[in-house]
């Protein structure tokens, strides 16, 4: 990831310096995305520090628990928690932090780690369609898009729900069902109990706190979770200094973000805009979402969906907001595919790698690409039908 980082940055750059990049698309570019970015930092220092606090071990605790040793309701409640922190607090903070959290689950009650890290990533993607906060390319998207978080709760609840039903289809067929799983059932965890419940519950109000503002209140969505990671950060420095420190940062993808914007706005300067026009078509009906979903989620899978959702925007004309919508399904619930078509996903395999557990990259591809291939179809019929 560092080298990545770096060396993203510096193609973009490069490509800025030598004119192949024009200054004043990269100047709009990076303008568009400085609010996502602060957004993006705030965001992944509450969770690091909400994860320190062991509210997502209290909760992953209880989830165990709630399903009693039965397999069937652990798949159930396991994708509920990620679907609720994905659409919550980000799906970055799903890969980042709920993975190793639900792969020491696994180690603690004796069960397969693969199919519980398997439910995080693909719901990181998935489950990232409801609130503005759920994905990145929604925040790309607030400004065209022109909807409160309610409002685009209300519009895209059928997609989400359309979306969450295929991928527990999905990983109920390939990695949770009998003799894929190896056992019939598990032991429940004992009871989590946090070390510092002072900071348990001053994170666990911040988070909410955060939800609630984002929903309710009319602020920019950057300054609910900058005021809510500064709750936590004052909570910690009163009961618990030391975890404070400058990595909390996400600086890896703070650095990997401009430079991928770059280099796609590059690629969309010289030919890219006319073959997503050519590709995604002006029509606005049921047929050209299908088209703007497909294309979104493919080419999010040959680059990344957060350039490829910004490319691909300003093909779609402007008096067609169902095919918008239907763009940014592709670009949330396609990038299933490859390891880097989101930054969730390239989060969540350093993840499982620091861990120690390896998910086989044919098998990684193959069953996302099932995924892909019918989430993206349901998740567009859904909005076409809904709206």
């Amino acid at each position: 990831m560092d080298w990545l980082a770096g060396g993203m940055l510096a193609c973009g750059l490069l490509c800025l310096a030598t004119g192949l990049l024009p200054a004043e698309p990269a100047g709009d570019a990076m303008l568009r995305i400085a609010p996502l970015l602060a957004f993006l930092g705030t965001v992944i220092v509450l969770a690091e520090l909400t994860s320190a606090a062991e509210v997502f071990d209290v909760v992953a605790s209880g989830v165990a628990r709630a399903g009693r040793g039965s397999y069937a309701a652990l798949f159930v409640l396991c994708v509920a928690f990620a679907s609720l922190t994905t659409i919550t607090l980000n799906l970055d903070t799903t890969a980042v932090l709920l993975t190793p959290v639900m792969l020491a689950l696994a180690s603690r009650v004796g069960i397969a780690p693969v199919p519980l890290a398997m439910t995080t990533v693909w719901l990181a993607n998935t489950a990232s369609l409801l609130l503005p906060v759920s994905n990145l390319t929604n925040l790309l998207a607030a400004d065209r898009v022109a909807l409160t978080p309610a409002g685009l709760a209300a519009k895209m609840w059928a997609p989400q729900l359309a979306a969450i039903a295929v991928s527990m289809g999905c990983l109920w067929l390939f990695f949770w069902r009998s003799g894929k799983r190896g056992a019939e059932s598990y032991p429940p965890p004992a009871v989590h109990r946090p070390a510092d419940p002072t900071l348990f519950r001053v994170c666990g109000l911040a988070c909410v706190g955060f939800l609630l503002a984002i929903l309710l209140a009319d602020i920019p969505l950057w300054a609910a979770s900058a005021a809510a990671a500064g709750i936590a950060v004052a909570a910690f420095a009163v009961r618990r200094r030391a975890a404070l420190r400058l990595s909390l940062v996400p600086w890896r993808l703070l650095v990997l973000v401009p430079g991928l914007f770059l280099v796609v706005e590059t690629v969309n300067v010289n030919g890219l805009h006319e073959i997503l026009a050519s590709a995604i078509g002006p029509d606005g009906g049921l047929l050209g979402m299908l088209r703007a979903a497909a294309v979104g989620g493919g080419l999010s899978n040959v680059l990344n969906n957060l350039p490829v959702y910004l490319a691909g925007e300003s093909a779609v004309p402007v008096g067609n907001h169902d095919q918008l919508l239907a763009l940014l399904i592709g670009t949330n619930v396609g990038p299933v595919v490859t390891p880097w078509a989101s930054l969730a996903t390239l989060l969540w395999f350093e993840r499982c790698h620091a861990q120690g557990v390896r998910v086989s990259l044919k098998s990684f591809m193959g069953t996302g690409a099932l995924l892909a291939a019918g989430a993206l179809p349901a998740a567009t019929v859904a909005l076409a039908l809904a709206g």
